[in-house]
C-alpha cells in the first residue's frame, strides 16, 4: 500500500509571504473576473476553500444546479473553477468549442514534478497530444480496427471462467487480473503471470496508487503555491520533491521497460503483434516516436480500471435486477443456443443486452467527474470563463438529470428499446470534443466478451448475506464497493461448453519481463 509520507511544514515567515501573495493573486482575479459564473460567496482573499469537496465531487456539484443553474463557479486563491451541470452546457461549450475547452488542468506535482503531463491523459493540448491520440486511434478508434483484438478478448473471458468454477469467491478479484491481461498483450503481445504476482503488472499497478496520491484534492502544497517547487530538495518541507523523485521513477519504467521488452523480443523474432510491435515497424516522425510509449501506456493505464469497473458495475446490477439477468440469459439462449459460449460476431445481434450495457452507464457513471481547462479567454452568454480556468463536468448530473432521462433513479433498459429511445449515453459517458476517450469501442467489446459468456454460463444472485447495496467509491473512476454474491453454473452443460472452449483455448506461458 503506498502511502504519503509526512512532509514537514515551511516557517511561519515562509508560509506568511505565500500565503500574503495568493490573497494578492486572489484580490487581482475577483476585480477582473467579476462577471464569473454564479456561485456562493468565498471569503477574503482565500476564496472558496471551504466550499471544496473533499469526496464525491459529483454529489457535491451537482447542488450548485439547484442553486446557482446549470453553470456556476467557485474561485480558489484566485484559480477560477467552473462547473458544467448539463448536458446542453457540456455540449456548447466542450463540443462547439472544443479547442478553447481542450487543455487540462496544470497540477504541478502529478504534472511537471513526476511526468504525467507527458502522460496522454494530462497531457496539455497541442501537438504532442494530437500525436499520442492519431497513435490510438488508429488502432482502437473504430470497430473495424478492433476487430484483430477479438481472440484475445474471447480468450480472456473463457480463461476467467474457468477460474470462476474453480474459486468463485475471487472473481471480482480475477475480473482485474484479466482485463489487465487484454490491454498488456494488446500493448506489448505480453502474456501475464497468473499464479504469482507479475513484475509488469506490479509496476503499473505501484504507478496508479502513486497516481492516485498525486492527484488527490488538496494533498500537496505545491499544487496551489507553484513556486514551491523550486525549492531546494535539502530545505525543511520540502520533502514532497523526494516523494516526487520516487514517482517520477515509477512513472517512466511502466512507460518505457515495456518497449524494451517488445524491441527485444522484435531482435530474436519472438514478438507477438501488438500496438507497439505495428508502430516500431512502420516509419514514424520524430515526434511520433518520442510519443509512441506514452500512447502505448495509455492503453492499459486508461482502460484497464474503466473496463473492470463497469464489468463489476454490471454484475452488481445483475445481482440486484434479477428479473434484468433472466431476461439477458433468455436473449442469449435464443440468438446463440446453448452448444456454444457467445462471440463478438453475435453482438449486433442482442439488442436487449446492448440496452443493459447502456443503462449501466448511465445507472452509474465510471468517470463521473472530468476536469479540463481553457486555453483562452470566452464568454458564455453574459459570463466571462478566463484564460486557465479548470472546467469541471459533472457527468453523473447528465446521467440523473429528470429533463434527459424519465425517472432518473429507476434501473430500466427498456428506455433505451423502440422508436422513442432515450438518449445513448454514449453521447456524454465518455467525454466530450478533442478530449473524448478514444477507446469507446474497444470498451464495450471488452465488456461485451466478459458478461455476455459469463451471462451464458452462470447465475449470479445474493450470497447468504443478501442482496447488497449499490455503493460506489469516490475517485476519478467510481468502482463498487466490495460485494458479495453468489455464482452457481446454469445447468452442468453450460460448464461442459465453458469447459471445452477452454481446452481449445488453454492458458499461454508467461512472458519473461
Amino acid at each position: 500500500m503506498v502511502t504519503i509520507p509526512h512532509i514537514m511544514l515551511l516557517s511561519t515567515f515562509q508560509i506568511g509571504c505565500l500565503v500574503f501573495l495568493a490573497c494578492l493573486a486572489s484580490l487581482w482575479a475577483r476585480s477582473q473576473w467579476r462577471q464569473l459564473p454564479p456561485g456562493p460567496p468565498g471569503l477574503p482573499f482565500l476564496g472558496n476553500i471551504g466550499d471544496m469537496p473533499k469526496d464525491y465531487e459529483w454529489l457535491h456539484w451537482a447542488k450548485h444546479k439547484d442553486l446557482y443553474g446549470p453553470i456556476s463557479s467557485v474561485c480558489i486563491m484566485g484559480q477560477p473553477i467552473i462547473i458544467l451541470n448539463s448536458l446542453k452546457v457540456c455540449e456548447d461549450l466542450l463540443e462547439k468549442r472544443s479547442v478553447i475547452y481542450s487543455g487540462r488542468p496544470l497540477l504541478h506535482f502529478a504534472g511537471e514534478m513526476i511526468g504525467w503531463n507527458l502522460q496522454m491523459i494530462f497531457s496539455p493540448y497541442g501537438e504532442r497530444f494530437r500525436s499520442m491520440r492519431k497513435l490510438v486511434a488508429r488502432q482502437i478508434g473504430t470497430n473495424a480496427a478492433i476487430a484483430k483484438y477479438r481472440d484475445v478478448q474471447e480468450r480472456e473471458a473463457i480463461h476467467l471462467l474457468s477460474r470462476v468454477s474453480e474459486r468463485p469467491d475471487n472473481f471480482l478479484k480475477d475480473v482485474r487480473l484479466s482485463v489487465g491481461a487484454i490491454f498488456l498483450k494488446m500493448s506489448y503481445g505480453y502474456n501475464v503471470e497468473r499464479e504469482k504476482t507479475d513484475p509488469l503488472l506490479n509496476v503499473i499497478n505501484i504507478a496508479a496508487d502513486e497516481f492516485y496520491l498525486a492527484t488527490l484534492p488538496g494533498a500537496w502544497l505545491v499544487d496551489n503555491i507553484p513556486i514551491l517547487r523550486h525549492v531546494p530538495a535539502w530545505m525543511p518541507g520540502a520533502g514532497f520533491k523526494k516523494v516526487a523523485e520516487r514517482y517520477r521513477r515509477t512513472n517512466f519504467e511502466q512507460t518505457y521497460r515495456p518497449v524494451e521488452f517488445v524491441k527485444s523480443r522484435m531482435l530474436d523474432k519472438t514478438a507477438v503483434p501488438s500496438f507497439t510491435s505495428a508502430y516500431l515497424e512502420s516509419e514514424l516522425s520524430a515526434l511520433d516516436s518520442e510519443t509512441l510509449p506514452f500512447a502505448a501506456t495509455s492503453l492499459y493505464g486508461g482502460g484497464t480500471d474503466t473496463v473492470v469497473a463497469a464489468i463489476n458495475t454490471f454484475i452488481l446490477a445483475m445481482v440486484l435486477f434479477p428479473d434484468v439477468q433472466l431476461k439477458v440469459q433468455e436473449e442469449i439462449d435464443r440468438v446463440v443456443g446453448t452448444g456454444r459460449l457467445p462471440n463478438l460476431a453475435d453482438r449486433e445481434n442482442l439488442p436487449y443486452f446492448a440496452a443493459v450495457y447502456k443503462e449501466i452507464l448511465r445507472w452509474h457513471v465510471i468517470g463521473p467527474i472530468t476536469p479540463r481547462s481553457t486555453i483562452q479567454d470566452d464568454w458564455y452568454g453574459d459570463y466571462f470563463i478566463p484564460k486557465g480556468s479548470y472546467v469541471t463536468t459533472n457527468l453523473w448530473q447528465i446521467a440523473n438529470d429528470s429533463e434527459v432521462y424519465e425517472d432518473p433513479g429507476e434501473f430500466r433498459p427498456e428506455r433505451f428499446l423502440g422508436a422513442q429511445s432515450a438518449l445513448d449515453p454514449h453521447a456524454w459517458a465518455f467525454g466530450f470534443g478533442r478530449r473524448a476517450c478514444p477507446g469507446v469501442a474497444l470498451a464495450g467489446a471488452t465488456v461485451y466478451a466478459f458478461m455476455s459468456t459469463a451471462l451464458a454460463t452462470y447465475n449470479f444472485t445474493p450470497g447468504s448475506e443478501g442482496a447488497p447495496k449499490p455503493e460506489f467509491f469516490s475517485g476519478s473512476v467510481s468502482h463498487p464497493k466490495p460485494f458479495k454474491c453468489s455464482i452457481t453454473a446454469r445447468s452442468p452443460a453450460a460448464v461442459e461448453t465453458m469447459r471445452a472452449a477452454y481446452s481449445e483455448h488453454p492458458v499461454e506461458p508467461p512472458s519473461q519481463f
